[in-house]
């Protein structure tokens, strides 16, 4: 599968709002189904567990997570244990899968809160783990696990058998200082989020370094601790920039594009249950709502084959959704990028 030569941006519109603080608190990170149905996890600090909304923010049900917890408006029940899940995704086989930093191993659930398997043991020999973070799955269908404390990516089947490694400590390319997001984009790359570094490192499907962009600092294409990170299907790199509050877009090659700063609307939950509460109406009727608009530690981004862009806003206990348009180019389709970038024409 190629790439395309260029794409004409036509825009990234804010899409919708999903969920609120009393359905989706602390929401952390968020996998899409096909069905259009939304997977999210919320870790706070006395509760963790799953969400399910539709994408109409209907309330679908949920149940915990942490010690095997009970049900969340539904009847499943979790047996394994879980102290504190990172990160959630869909895997092919339409299970959950997360890897847990508190207990240091990787969990896969049915959708319903059944746990399928559980893999992964402390320590930092090969195939082993420190406060997992980030997960995705290969083309291979390969497991790809960002092993933060022990600074490196571990590639495993999707049973749990160690296949190999890659990264070490330190700043320099091809190492991290506690990588955390990670995505594997359909060419079989490997995108890292390097969260101490502040910068985000792109390898090939071996591991090999290929190239990295970001530093520290506010400015665009700077970080302040980028979180999540995925890949969409124009090879456009998308990045949670956990303490800028924002999101930062990058193309194929690591060039800025743009940033999402949050435009959030009440999503249908939030309308309902402020249509019911008559001083929570009085209070955001007297409040300045720039501010409630706004990214709050974003810390996960997550895309579908519609082109939308879903935000996990932690600070806001909610998911800000926007839609991309864009059309791809082949390279008789638009002029040889010129040696001077400014865009002297305007539309």
């Amino acid at each position: 599968m190629s790439r395309p030569h260029a794409l004409l941006r036509v825009g990234f519109n804010y899409d919708r709002t999903l969920g609120m603080r009393r359905l989706t608190n602390t929401a952390t990170d968020v996998a899409i189904d096909g069905d259009g149905s939304l997977h999210i996890l919320c870790r706070g600090e006395n509760l963790v567990f799953i969400r399910h909304l539709s994408m109409d923010d209907d309330d679908l049900g949920g149940f915990n997570l942490v010690g095997g917890g009970g049900a969340v408006g539904g009847s499943f029940k979790v047996e394994g244990e879980f102290r504190w899940p990172a990160a959630v995704v869909l895997g092919k086989d339409g299970n959950l899968w997360l890897p847990d930093e508190g207990t240091h191993r990787v969990s896969v659930l049915t959708v319903n809160g059944e746990l399928v398997a559980q893999w992964g043991e402390f320590g930092s020999e090969p195939g082993q783990l420190n406060r997992p973070s980030g997960i995705a799955h290969g083309p291979d269908r390969n497991v790809y696990i960002a092993d933060t404390l022990n600074h490196r990516v571990q590639k495993f089947t999707a049973d749990g058998k160690f296949l190999s490694t890659f990264g070490e400590y330190g700043y320099h390319d091809g190492q991290f200082d506690m990588p955390w997001g990670i995505d594997v984009d359909e060419l079989g790359d490997i995108v890292v989020s390097d969260w101490r570094n502040n910068r985000v490192q792109k390898f090939s499907s071996d591991g090999e370094f290929v190239f990295s962009f970001g530093r520290t600092g506010s400015a665009d294409s700077e970080f302040n601790r980028p979180a999540g990170v995925t890949v969409d299907r124009d090879g456009d790199i998308y990045v949670a920039d956990w303490a800028n509050h924002r999101v930062q877009l990058f193309d194929q090659t690591g060039r800025f594009v743009e940033k999402f700063i949050g435009d959030a609307s009440l999503g249908r939950q939030a309308r309902e249950y402020m249509i019911t509460n008559m001083v929570a109406m009085r209070l955001r009727e007297m409040t300045s709502l720039e501010p409630q608009k706004r990214l709050r530690w974003p810390t996960s981004v997550r895309t579908d084959s519609e082109g939308r862009l879903y935000i996990a806003d932690y600070g806001s206990h909610r998911i800000q959704v926007y839609k991309k348009e864009a059309l791809q180019l082949r390279s008789d389709e638009i002029a040889p990028v010129p040696r001077s970038h400014t865009l002297y024409t305007q539309f």
